[in-house]
């Protein structure tokens, strides 16, 4: 009788090898060499393109995945810089289109070879990303809507109160200052609103973006901040961003705001609030562009880091949708306009959890501008 040996088993002590990682990593995985054949893929890949292993290894990668609605597909595979891909339309080896994210990133000092992942859409997420984009219809509507019907009479009444302000009586003038600020407030509400309504290309120009720090900064200080330490951890060597200078301090206001509630309303105590704002340069960082239009390099990094309990789990993938919040008396449309205003000027905003340093990170990448 003729027995096999079984394979010898690891010990406990044993450490896994970046292909045993490859191999159980939970995304679709392929690794690509120079001449963008695929040189290794995982389990996942064999299952999200319906081929064997032995199928997709040694095939043309730009024929495995085609790309369906980006023009230059083949600049995407000879990119040898980070790309990040949404929303991406492809027809994966057998598979009808789908809907998936890209992930290309270089494999340092091995010039040509990229690791590609593979981020495909549940049908559950697809149904969720619908009704976002009903949401964010029906958020568009109602501004329009609102801004109509409320802002016109809202500046009757506020010309008739300042009619009303004689300046003889202290406690009238005190009551029609308190309509004028509140009427004020309502004004600027629906000015927010609107901003969903618009979709007028935003005026961008390289500027240094630190005297637009400071001023979001100041503001927070002087008031939803006040108590809270905000510190700035600034790269002395950051080049101008191509931004617009009122929509990025629009965008950090919100942010730091946003930061600011996260430590006030948490249910347990921050002992020491703190804010921090980050930028650096990063080398090679790009996304890819909406209807075919090539690649953005965006090297400009802006971090705003709180240290408050987080963004809770049941809304985290819906964060930046309108109307959704955390917060008790939130209204769910400042997050909303930071994503709507970043995406404007051709920057990406991202949001994570830091669960071993215990801190909340909003990433805003933005293009480079040239002075």
């Amino acid at each position: 009788m003729v027995t096999t040996a079984a394979p010898p088993r690891r010990s406990r002590s044993d450490e896994p090898s970046l292909g045993d990682i490859v191999t159980a990593f939970p995304v679709a995985t392929l690794v690509v060499g120079p001449d963008n054949r695929i040189a290794n893929a995982n389990v996942r890949a064999e299952t999200l393109l319906n081929m064997a292993r032995s199928a997709i290894i040694g095939s043309d990668i730009a024929r495995t995945l085609r790309l369906a609605d980006i023009d230059g597909r083949y600049d995407v595979w000879n990119s040898q810089k980070p790309l990040a891909a949404y929303d991406v339309q492809v027809h994966a080896g057998r598979t009808a289109a789908m809907e998936v994210d890209l992930m290309i990133a270089p494999i340092p000092d091995f010039d040509g070879w990229r690791v590609i992942s593979i981020h495909s859409k549940s049908e559950a997420q697809k149904l969720a990303h619908r009704r976002t984009g009903g949401g964010t219809r029906s958020a568009m509507g109602a501004a329009a809507i609102l801004a109509h019907e409320i802002k016109n009479p809202l500046s009757g009444i506020r010309g008739a109160a300042q009619l009303l302000d004689s300046g003889d009586d202290d406690g009238a003038s005190a009551l029609t200052r308190l309509i004028c600020n509140e009427v004020d407030r309502i004004a600027a509400l629906i000015d927010r609103m609107q901003d969903f309504t618009t979709e007028r290309a935003l005026q961008c120009r390289p500027e240094n973006i630190y005297p637009l720090l400071d001023r979001a900064a100041e503001v927070a200080i002087a008031g939803f901040a006040r108590d809270i330490r905000i510190s700035k951890n600034y790269d002395p060597s950051l080049p101008f961003a191509l931004v617009n200078g009122d929509a990025l301090v629009q965008i950090m206001i919100n942010l730091l705001k946003n930061a600011a509630e996260a430590l006030v309303q948490a249910e347990r105590p921050v002992t020491r609030p703190r804010i921090r704002i980050v930028t650096s340069f990063r080398h090679g960082m790009s996304v890819m562009l909406p209807g075919g239009k090539g690649n953005a390099s965006l090297p400009i990094e802006i971090l705003v880091i709180d240290n408050g309990p987080g963004v809770p789990d049941h809304i985290r993938e819906h964060l930046f949708n309108p109307f959704i919040t955390g917060k008790r008396s939130g209204q769910g449309l400042g997050l909303a306009l930071v994503d709507k205003l970043v995406r404007d000027m051709n920057g990406f905003v991202q949001f994570q959890r830091d669960a071993e340093a215990g801190e909340t990170v909003f990433r805003i990448l933005l293009p480079m501008g040239i002075a």
